[in-house]
């Protein structure tokens, strides 16, 4: 079943001298894949583990927690001259920036590129691997710890396996890329993607992360937008998950109730006792702060907006009309653009991404078209269709 050509030995990298002679090696090539493992159950960043990267002559797993300095690594990972090769690259990149405050460019996302010949928009690694390499990945090592010291030779070797078929599946999916026209389509994704603003973490805007926020009044969001940054900033400080810090429950009832003081705020229920000695006046600090704003300088409560029936019917016109466009051009539709943005379009706005990039020549302008009246729907032979409407 599995025909490719050889993979590169790997070797493990654990000193200085084996990093220094591993970046001498990497040093000629254009084209280097990159993965990386980590852990993040127990802390707010990502603990980063692992580092694998593969040339077409050497493949390598490389252990930061043995390393005190990567700079030679990192001098190549960050070089503008090579192209770095991920699979779903979003986690990875948050990585090197909350590590070195810098994304690695230019890249190519196997995942992303994948989506426009027809691929799932999250197809996986090894699913990909098989279908286009028919190589079967395997997956024993797929809960690793990977802070674990010593790890196994079946743990580096599934650790390696994850840029050793990267290098393989890229020239393929480029080719099939050309072939289409489409190679030039993915520069407006991979900018984005290596964007730093996408991974800085603002404190300000970390209540939009807890769910239920919608249903609070004005003051109340208020109070949740200082308590959330504060619980933010200090899972920063600590390096813990922001649910170790005060739950997301918590946090929407101490919203609710507004404690203003040290008594009231003992009577929060659920309030662990630990937190209240140890931040209760941060916390009562946070709601005061909120209480005492004036009427005219709250927060708007942003309700959920609902479609009119008939943008409803619209809505779901446009669905259809995407999912045909979809299926025409052999893309996913999910990665041609999602129902919000559909419900968006239908309530008359225009600032989304489907109407930009080769998104928007592909189906955001046929979509303004349908909505323009210069195109219709209609079903032949069992077959959905579309005819141009003539003006005459």
């Amino acid at each position: 079943m599995n025909n490719q050509k050889k993979t590169a030995e790997m070797r493990f990298v654990d000193t200085p001298q084996a990093l220094t002679e591993l970046c001498r090696e990497l040093q000629p090539a254009e084209v280097i894949a990159v993965d990386t493992e980590f852990i993040r159950e127990k802390t707010y960043y990502a603990k980063l583990c692992l580092i694998q990267v593969a040339s077409e002559t050497v493949t390598a797993c490389i252990d930061p927690l043995a390393l005190d300095n990567l700079d030679e690594l990192l001098a190549i990972l960050y070089s503008p001259n090579k192209l770095k090769l991920f699979h779903a690259a979003w986690q990875d990149l948050e990585i090197f920036y909350d590590q070195w405050d810098r994304i690695p460019a230019p890249i190519f996302d196997t995942q992303i590129a994948s989506a426009l010949l027809g691929f799932s928009d999250q197809i996986g690694y090894a699913n990909l691997t098989e279908q286009l390499l028919h190589v079967e990945l395997d997956k024993s090592a797929v809960r690793t710890d990977w802070a674990q010291r010593p790890l196994s030779s079946q743990q580096l070797a599934y650790a390696a396996d994850d840029v050793n078929y990267l290098l393989q599946l890229y020239p393929i999916i480029l080719q099939r890329l050309t072939e289409l026209g489409r190679e030039s389509w993915l520069e407006e994704d991979f900018s984005a993607l290596t964007d730093p603003t996408a991974y800085a973490k603002s404190t300000d805007m970390a209540w939009q992360r807890v769910s239920g926020h919608g249903r609070l009044k004005p003051r109340q969001l208020a109070a949740l937008q200082r308590l959330a940054s504060w619980r933010e900033q200090q899972a920063r400080q600590r390096n813990k998950p922001r649910k170790w810090i005060l739950s997301d429950d918590i946090l929407l009832t101490l919203a609710r109730q507004l404690p203003s003081d040290q008594t009231q705020l003992t009577k929060v229920r659920g309030l662990p006792e630990r937190l209240l000695n140890q931040s209760g006046q941060e916390i009562i600090a946070a709601i005061n702060d909120a209480l005492s704003l004036a009427e005219k300088a709250l927060p708007t409560v942003l309700q959920k907006q609902r479609l009119t029936p008939e943008q409803e019917c619209l809505a779901d016109t446009l669905m259809a009309y995407l999912r045909l466009l979809g299926q025409q051009n052999q893309i996913s539709p999910a990665s041609l653009g999602t129902r919000k943005e559909i419900e968006k379009l239908a309530r008359g706005k225009r600032d989304i991404p489907l109407l930009h990039g080769w998104r928007g020549h592909l189906v955001g302008n046929p979509l303004l078209d349908l909505i323009n009246g210069k195109i219709a729907l209609t079903v032949k032979d069992g077959e959905v269709i579309t005819i141009v409407i003539d003006d005459n």
